[in-house]
């Protein structure tokens, strides 16, 4: 399957060392099973860094090692309660120690929508309930983590 990065350069080596700490999934390296979406995070990356242009880098990969026992991987199939507090422990790590032993993991992006709603139970504005009731009604957009050098090799 081809898998699609945003960036404001082109991507000729992957460099997990440049990954952002306090991301949905920890520090790593982010695909998208869909162009338009890499596209996004390239444009909103050149607004952020205010430098380059949007690029999106296409990247293969075997999907079927998702079935195999050769790596760690996790898989969220949607908004669920065990999501949402990955996500809040990978938020809340701003260190470079991974909050969890994962190599891959594919799940729902924490968008803009979803980090909304993120944040008002973070703020204990609502329960967990609520969050994942309130998520319900959002599509999910997919986005597969890839966290340690041997998924790289993948």
């Amino acid at each position: 399957m081809i898998l699609y990065h945003g960036s404001n350069v082109g991507i000729n080596a992957i460099d997990l060392s440049r990954g952002r700490r306090g991301k949905d999934f920890g520090k790593g390296f982010y695909l998208s099973p869909n162009y338009e979406q890499a596209l996004m995070m390239a444009q909103r990356t050149v607004a952020r860094e205010e430098e380059g242009e949007a690029v999106v880098t296409q990247f293969e990969f075997d999907e079927q090692v998702l079935q195999s026992s050769c790596l760690s991987i996790k898989v969220f199939e949607g908004y669920t309660v065990e999501w949402a507090e990955f996500i809040m422990l990978n938020r809340r790590n701003k260190t470079d120690v991974p909050a969890h032993g994962f190599d891959i993991v594919y799940g729902p992006i924490a968008n803009d929508r979803v980090g909304l709603q993120i944040n008002r139970y973070m703020l204990h504005y609502i329960p967990i309930d609520e969050l994942i009731r309130q998520l319900a009604f959002i599509r999910p957009t997919y986005q597969y983590y890839f966290g340690t050098q041997r998924a790289m090799t993948y």
